[in-house]
């Protein structure tokens, strides 16, 4: 091979590899903002579990289980604030954030978390960045929740039933690929769906009861949210 044509597949490579791994994604732990009562979380195969404290970092693969009159706030991502009630089980599938492998600060690029509620009940406050791409998932059973912009809702089930509830902006909900439903502020839905469209929350006692738990717990997420983050959807 000719020496330039050698130093010109050197400088290539060298740029594409440069390319390549400008990007780096990398796996994050919730943070703990605040725990009341009996709250734990660790390996539900292998029933390795601990107390939660401030100092817990909570990562994929994980499980955290409320006992009854228990309360537990977390940050999964930022802009991504969950408050778990009592008698009720997450488990985190992921939780992973992108930033810019030349930049010297935290410059994210996405984030992203996915968990699954097995049972009781959650309430969500998400302010997605305007500088970098967020996505977040909450799965019950055969249910995918997704909001795509400032929002405040709860879920709960049973695993038998999936109620989500929006108290602020809108979020989307399917049980399949066929039935994606937008629930917006106010409204509320059911599966196994006993109707195609959203109902008012004004008209359902539980409902009501959500709506207003869902304006209390996002009021205090929001209040123990870096400052960074304090962008009130509501």
């Amino acid at each position: 091979m000719r020496p330039s044509v050698l130093a010109f597949s050197i400088v290539l490579c060298s740029v594409l590899a440069n390319g390549c791994s400008k990007y780096i994604s990398r796996a994050t732990a919730a943070t703990v903002l605040s725990v009341k009562g009996q709250v734990v979380f660790g390996n539900a195969d292998r029933n390795a579990f601990e107390p939660v404290t401030l100092k817990s970092k909570i990562h994929d693969g994980d499980t955290v289980r409320s006992a009854n009159g228990a309360l537990l706030d977390l940050t999964l991502i930022p802009g991504a604030l969950v408050r778990l009630s009592g008698d009720s089980e997450i488990k985190i599938e992921q939780l992973s954030i992108t930033k810019d492998g030349n930049e010297t600060g935290f410059d994210m690029r996405d984030r992203n978390a996915r968990i699954l509620l097995s049972r009781g009940i959650i309430f969500i406050l998400f302010s997605p960045s305007e500088a970098s791409s967020s996505q977040v998932v909450i799965k019950t059973g055969q249910l995918m929740i997704n909001p795509d912009s400032d929002c405040l809702f709860c879920v709960r089930t049973n695993g038998a039933t999936t109620r989500v509830t929006c108290a602020t902006g809108n979020i989307n909900a399917s049980a399949d690929a066929h039935s994606a439903v937008t629930i917006a502020a106010g409204y509320f839905q059911q599966w196994p769906a006993a109707r195609i469209q959203p109902a008012l929350a004004s008209n359902d006692a539980t409902a009501q009861i959500d709506i207003t738990a869902s304006l209390e717990a996002g009021g205090r997420l929001q209040a123990q949210a870096p400052t960074s983050q304090n962008r009130r959807p509501f």
